[in-house]
Order: structure tokens, then C-alpha cells, then sequence
């Protein structure tokens, strides 16, 4: 049996993580960790990880950039292995991420879909031979996401970027002045009612549109998602791994 604790458990991602766990036989929510501790619960509910005296065999953390050190903090002071689900995420928290996995082993992904890290291989062979095709990306998600653009968008593009590292971010293109440069890609964000999450990343070239997508019907995908990456992460020796690793 696995003994998990899911910080974030709270939140919209993290209330559908914990039903998921509770469904999974080889799993077991030790407690969980969110700044709301008034909403009742059947499990035991801390308000940050640090207060956490519960041990278990690995960290869940669906929750927000501002929790990170204290989440890498239990969590390298127990050996705990952590899988990191949380977007938004600044240049010095990453290397803060990438430093831990020294002690650990840290699983990180801005996306935790099976279907979107398809979505990523496709995209880095559509940008090896569309030679000269414009590049946009454009992401839909619910009205109450903070972050923008998504880092499944993030991922897009620096999937690209690896392909063609000339190329330059444009984040949403406005003004009089906003022609398209030759050697850039488009990001755009759109917030609205409760999309789940759309990912299309657009190759124009001549008279030629090709158009890659990956929609989100529920966030169960996510969930599960990373409950598959914490059952691989915790036969793992210390190390940052990823999505690409989880699928060889």
C-alpha cells in the first residue's frame, strides 16, 4: 500500500486527487495539506506542510508556486519523493525544484496527461519538417485559472524551442504596430467559464495549415495522471524526472 499526502488537497485539482486516491486499491491518503482548514473532511487536514507529522512514501502537490519551499522542505527532510503538479512556477523556483532532486527524486510535469505529452512528440516532429511554417499556440482553460500563459503552453513551445532554438515567445500580439515576426511563435491564453484545458499548437505555411489539439474533457486525466507518476517515482533513486522518462 502506498501512503500518499496530497498538498493543495483543497483545491479543484486537489479535491479530484484525493477522490481518485481513495478509488485506487494500492493507495492510501495519509492526510492532506490546504491554507482552507474550515471545510469539513474525512481525512486529517494540516494548513501547511511544515506543521505535517504524518510520514508517508510520497508528496502529491497540486497546490501553488508560493507552497514551494515549504513542500521541498518536508519533503527533503523526510527522503520524501515528490511529484510537483503545480503551474506557474518563476526561472529561481525551478532551480530550486532542480537542486532538491539532488536529495530525492523530484517528478516534475506542468502537465500530468498522457494524451498532452503525446501532443509534445508530435509537435517537436511537426517543427522538425514544416520547415518555415509559422508557429502559434493557443490555450483555453477555465475563468478562475491565476496563471497565463499555461504551463502545458510553456511546455509547447520549449518542446519547439528545442527544435528551432532561434525561435523568439510573443505573448499576445496587440497594437497598431503587432506584425507578425518571421522567427517567433504566438502564445495566447483564453479564460472562460469552466474549460478543463485546450492545447492547439498551429504550423501555417503557403496555403498549407496544419493544426495539432489536445482537449481536456475532464480532470480526472490529471489526477490519474500523476498517481501514475508517483507509483513510478518511488522506485526511482534521487533525480528530476519527467513525463519523457515515465514513457520510455
Amino acid at each position: 500500500m502506498l501512503r500518499v499526502i496530497v498538498n493543495g488537497s483543497l483545491g479543484k485539482m486537489g479535491k479530484v486527487l484525493t477522490r481518485c486516491i481513495k478509488e485506487d486499491k494500492e493507495l492510501e491518503l495519509v492526510c492532506g495539506v490546504s491554507l482552507n482548514t474550515e471545510e469539513s473532511t474525512d481525512y486529517k487536514l494540516y494548513s501547511k506542510m511544515s506543521d505535517v507529522n504524518e510520514k508517508c512514501d510520497v508528496v502529491i502537490d497540486f497546490s501553488n508556486p508560493l507552497a514551494l519551499d515549504d513542500v521541498l522542505e518536508y519533503c527533503t527532510q523526510n527522503k520524501t519523493p515528490l511529484v510537483i503538479a503545480t503551474t506557474g512556477y518563476n526561472e529561481e523556483e525551478l532551480n530550486k525544484i532542480k537542486e532538491s532532486s539532488k536529495i530525492i527524486p523530484i517528478f516534475h510535469s506542468s502537465n500530468m496527461s498522457l494524451g498532452v505529452n503525446v501532443l509534445l512528440k508530435l509537435v517537436k516532429e511537426a517543427s522538425k519538417l514544416l520547415n518555415g511554417f509559422d508557429i502559434e499556440i493557443i490555450e483555453k482553460h477555465h475563468n478562475k485559472k491565476v496563471d497565463a500563459p499555461s504551463g502545458t503552453a510553456l511546455m509547447i513551445a520549449n518542446a519547439i524551442k528545442e527544435v528551432i532554438p532561434s525561435i523568439n515567445y510573443n505573448y499576445g500580439r496587440y497594437g497598431r504596430d503587432a506584425k507578425r515576426n518571421e522567427n517567433e511563435i504566438g502564445i495566447h491564453a483564453v479564460r472562460g467559464g469552466t474549460i478543463v484545458g485546450e492545447h492547439t499548437a498551429i504550423f501555417a505555411g503557403l496555403d498549407d495549415i496544419i493544426e495539432i489539439k489536445h482537449t481536456a474533457q475532464s480532470k480526472d486525466i490529471f489526477a490519474n495522471g500523476s498517481i501514475t507518476a508517483a507509483k513510478y517515482l518511488v522506485k526511482q533513486s534521487p533525480g528530476y524526472y519527467n513525463m519523457d522518462d515515465m514513457l520510455r
